[in-house]
């Protein structure tokens, strides 16, 4: 498994987040170690792609000159359990790839472990989503023009050379595609500014971009395999401020003053209702500000980084049984909701419990368990 050090390096950690992070580009080459490519290679994807049922329109892209080909060109529907599917069809997809089509295999994150690892170890860094493309291209043709993305993005780049045109421009936070369902692309060329920077990414390379930065490239390079190139991309999507909101409410409704009426504006020329709202923004002010709340926010980034899994076929692994001996459960904190769920239960399996909360850390988990055996609240079955 590759770690954060380990991916940017020769850049520390400390480095990276004191400069880089969310703030510019970085390329950093392989230096003639093109280890970092080993988390993936064409005959992995190759197996990938062998596994038809995986694949979907949704999730098996072509895209030649700045176009997706539509679904129905590469795809035929097949018939599942759950309905009809549009299924590409390799002979279909092989007779794009020969005219110069790219080929993008996306949500790969968890198909292979040197994927599910990395994706892993950037989710738990970051506190975000990571999910995790493969982009197969031909020399000379291009698939994407000039855009931004709504995350941050690490690129590995695998087999082959590829030129990434960085400009100078950076969207501004953004949270949605330019053009309301049109096509972006006259917008994206008329904003992107002044070239930048030109990146020629080889095996073993690793490009960050931060989210909103002006990029596109093309595979030209003289390289096996026929002009081809193979990258892979992790997009990194952290929380950000909207969330709150939603997660404010339910906790401020447990309060009553959210939960009275606001006085009718008319009165005192509309004073009483300031000094209600007032008072009402800084009980949310105060909510936010809490440790509880921080808790909370804690807990929603766990989620976007559950466990990986481990199976142990064919081992019929133990259950461990405990039940709650009629004590109260130890006080809250980032583990309290999980204690809480495991003393509401007459009797409960200390795996299940970790089952059901797959985002906490396990370690922490069987020690609270073992804390509340210790202090008499737990007792095993």
């Amino acid at each position: 498994m590759l770690t954060l050090a380990e991916l940017l390096h020769p850049i520390t950690p400390d480095r990276f987040m004191a400069d880089y992070h969310d703030r510019k580009p970085l390329h950093i080459p392989a230096g003639g170690r093109p280890t970092k490519a080993g988390i993936f290679d064409w005959d992995r994807l190759n197996g990938l792609l062998a596994q038809s049922a995986i694949w979907t329109a949704a999730n098996l892209k072509l895209v030649r000159d700045g176009a997706p080909i539509p679904p129905d060109q590469y795809c035929t529907r097949a018939r599942t359990p759950t309905g009809e599917v549009l299924r590409p069809a390799p002979a279909r997809v092989d007779v794009f790839l020969s005219t110069g089509a790219s080929l993008i295999a996306d949500d790969i994150q968890s198909l292979t472990p040197e994927l599910a690892a990395l994706s892993d170890m950037l989710a738990r860094t970051f506190g975000a989503s990571v999910g995790a493309n493969a982009y197969g291209s031909f020399g000379g043709v291009q698939a994407f023009g000039t855009h931004f993305d709504l995350h941050d993005v690490f690129a590995v780049h695998i087999s082959g050379e590829k030129t990434w045109q960085l400009y100078e421009s950076r969207a501004d936070t953004p949270i949605a595609m330019p053009g309301g369902g049109s096509d972006p692309r006259p917008y994206y060329q008329q904003t992107r500014g002044p070239l930048l920077q030109s990146v020629r990414m080889r095996p073993g390379d690793v490009l960050y971009l931060p989210r909103g930065w002006y990029h596109d490239a093309l595979a030209d390079g003289p390289v096996d395999g026929g002009n081809a190139s193979l990258h892979v991309t992790f997009s990194v999507a952290a929380l950000y401020g909207r969330i709150m909101f939603g997660l404010l409410e339910t906790a401020a409704m447990q309060d009553p003053a959210f939960r009275a009426y606001m006085p009718p504006a008319h009165v005192d020329g509309g004073a009483a209702l300031q000094r209600h709202l007032a008072d009402l923004g800084q009980r949310l002010s105060a909510l936010a500000a809490s440790p509880g709340f921080r808790d909370t926010i804690a807990g929603k980034q766990a989620e976007l980084a559950p466990r990986l899994p481990a199976y142990g076929l064919p081992v019929r692994k133990p259950l461990t049984l405990l039940r709650p001996t009629g004590a109260p459960p130890p006080a809250t904190g980032p583990l309290g909701e999980t204690l809480q769920w495991a003393f509401s239960q007459p009797t409960f399996a200390l795996e299940d419990l970790c089952a059901e909360f797959d985002t906490v850390d396990e370690t922490a988990l069987r020690a609270a368990v073992a804390a509340a055996e210790a202090d008499g609240t737990l007792k095993r079955v």
